[in-house]
């Protein structure tokens, strides 16, 4: 069972994460980005900790696990969620904010290496490199046609990406030591105070409750900040930071097709191009070598 579950994860991770963008469509019109993304965080943090005293019958919280706990949500959540949720409200499209965001493996593996003294040979480098060069295929017909682009959105858009990767290295690193679901409510918790006082001084704050801003908040809710997040953090203890952050590289081809059937947005033959050449560069980096066959 749990090889099984070994194997299901990525894919279903990727599947989960990719709906955010979905979500994000769904709900922005309704709702000013940095109090959409505090609200989210509000109801997060307190079902989080209600799993913890549900499923381990107790909230365990030291100074340590404080801390460390609270860098990851400031970083991998807050930062990330705010950058993203900002720069799309400010009209950067969805396929550069995609673009910028999907640069996290290449700027993991490299960190990785550096602080984790995870191992980064050519086989993953030619991997990372091959995935790059797919999800810029995928999105360069809508790069291409972009103009007027916000150079505030496009900064928002890069300190999602550094908080994103800063985030994902310190969880590998500091995540084997922490309860999960107690962790992960404190998380959301200073993400939340950290992105509502973002929204208090820095935006009109309006949030419209219509059925579609619920339905992109609860599945949000559930199906991100509770299934997505939890199994990143599931393949984080198992796997390489470099290995699971080449996932990424297939939300977006994923967010497209997803994007076709619920929005009638079409995919260019780029699309399948980019997609094929994107899992054969994920596969690169993810791929156990076996014996007697050497890397490139």
């Amino acid at each position: 069972m749990k090889a099984i579950f070994g194997r299901v994860a990525p894919f279903l991770f990727v599947l989960l994460w990719s709906t955010g963008f979905i979500g994000v469509k769904y709900g922005i019109p309704y709702a000013s980005p940095f109090a959409f993304v505090a609200l989210r965080m509000c109801i997060a943090a307190p079902l989080l900790a209600l799993f913890a005293l549900i499923f381990t019958k107790k909230f365990e919280i030291t100074k340590k696990i404080f801390f460390q706990s609270s860098a990851i949500g400031l970083t991998l959540h807050g930062a990330y969620l705010a950058g993203c949720f900002y720069a799309v409200s400010k009209g950067l499209p969805a396929g550069i904010v995609a673009l910028i965001v999907s640069l996290q493996p290449v700027l993991v593996s490299i960190f990785a290496a550096i602080f984790l003294k995870e191992e980064l040979n050519s086989r993953k480098i030619a991997g990372l490199i091959l995935g790059l060069l797919g999800l810029v295929i995928v999105l360069a017909p809508r790069i291409t046609h972009t103009s007027d682009i916000s150079w505030v959105a496009l900064i928002a858009c890069i300190l999602a990406l550094i908080g994103g990767t800063s985030g994902t290295i310190l969880q590998k690193r500091y995540g084997a030591g922490l309860p999960v679901l107690a962790s992960t409510s404190i998380q959301y918790a200073m993400t939340a105070l950290m992105v509502g006082l973002l929204s208090l001084v820095s935006e009109d704050i309006r949030v419209q409750w219509d059925a579609h801003f619920d339905f992109a908040l609860t599945w949000l809710i559930l199906v991100l900040s509770v299934g997505a997040i939890l199994l990143l953090f599931s393949l984080l203890a198992s796997g390489s930071a470099a290995s699971v952050s080449s996932y990424y590289y297939l939300v977006p081809p994923v967010t497209a097709i997803e994007a076709y059937f619920l929005f009638g947005e079409k995919v260019s033959i780029y699309g399948f191009v980019g997609t094929i050449i994107t899992v054969m560069g994920v596969w690169l980096v993810v791929a156990k070598r076996t014996s007697g066959v050497r890397s490139l």
